[in-house]
C-alpha cells in the first residue's frame, strides 16, 4: 500500500514538474537563494524576488506536497517565507551561494542577529582549480623558503 502511495506522489512530481518552465534546482538548508514568485495585483501580474537563506525544507524534492522556508532580514526584522516547491506561483529558484551547516533545521538563525548570523560559506571548485590552487600554494611555499635562505 505504502508504495503504491510513494509512487503516485512521485510520478505526480513528474507531471508537474513537465509542465513548468524550468526544473527544481538541488538545494539545502543553508543554500542562499533567489525565489522569483508570481504576484497578482488586480489585472497585472508581476515577478517579485524574495532574496534569503533557507532554513528549512519539508518532504523530498520528489514529493510535490514539499516545501521550503526561506529567510531575511529587512529593515532590520527577520522576515520567512513558506514556499510550496511544485506551486505555479513559483517562476524561478536560483541558488545563489551554499553554506557548511550540520543540521537540517536553521531555526536557531531566528534568535541571532548581525555576524552572529552570517554561515560559512561552501567553496565548490572544480578539479581543475582545485589543482590550480594547490599549485599556487606550493609555488608560495618555495618563494617563502628562499627568501628565509637569504
Amino acid at each position: 500500500m505504502n508504495s503504491i502511495i510513494n509512487e503516485f506522489v512521485e510520478q505526480q512530481a513528474k507531471v508537474i514538474s513537465q509542465v513548468r518552465n524550468f526544473s527544481v534546482p538541488n538545494f539545502r538548508p543553508g543554500d542562499t537563494v533567489n525565489v522569483k514568485y508570481k504576484i497578482s495585483e488586480g489585472s497585472n501580474i508581476r515577478i517579485q524576488a524574495f532574496k534569503g537563506v533557507v532554513i528549512a525544507k519539508t518532504k523530498s524534492s520528489k514529493n510535490y506536497v514539499a516545501s521550503f522556508t526561506v529567510r531575511k532580514i529587512s529593515s532590520s526584522v527577520g522576515v520567512e517565507r513558506k514556499f510550496p516547491l511544485y506551486s505555479p506561483l513559483i517562476a524561478d529558484i536560483e541558488v545563489l551561494k551554499s553554506a557548511v551547516v550540520r543540521k537540517a533545521k536553521l531555526y536557531y538563525l531566528r534568535k541571532l542577529t548581525g555576524k552572529a548570523s552570517r554561515l560559512k560559506e561552501k567553496l565548490n571548485l572544480s578539479s581543475q582549480e582545485l589543482t590550480l590552487l594547490k599549485d599556487d600554494i606550493k609555488q608560495s611555499d618555495k618563494d617563502v623558503s628562499v627568501e628565509n635562505k637569504d
